[in-house]
């Protein structure tokens, strides 16, 4: 069974998994709320980010192309080829039924 490619990460999400390693060194026993925003003004503070821009375009790429080949192959498009919907429960009904049942008994008494 094959399943719909992920969707490929952002280049501030390709930068920050490689970024990570170093900020935890520079920081040690950082929380992972702070790495992140650490990580962000790291991102905005760079002055060439055209690398990861490039490696994020072609992850998109390669992504789109994932896609239409899942899609080629008997994937379906139409829900997103993700994971079926799971059916509602059914509603309680026995104590209802078990309601009418005493009600029609009553009813077969008074006659």
């Amino acid at each position: 069974m094959s399943y719909k490619t992920k969707r490929p990460l952002s280049a501030y999400m390709l930068w920050l998994n490689s970024a990570r390693e170093s900020i935890k060194l520079e920081n040690p026993g950082i929380k992972v709320t702070e790495v992140a925003k650490r990580g962000g003004k790291l991102w905005r503070a760079m002055k060439d980010k055209s690398e990861w821009e490039a490696k994020a375009a072609k992850a998109k790429d390669d992504y789109y192309r994932a896609v239409k080949e899942f899609e080629a192959n008997g994937g379906s498009s139409a829900n997103g080829g993700g994971a079926k919907k799971r059916a509602k429960p059914a509603k309680k009904v026995a104590k209802k039924r078990k309601k009418e049942e005493s009600d029609v008994d009553d009813d077969d008494e008074s006659e």
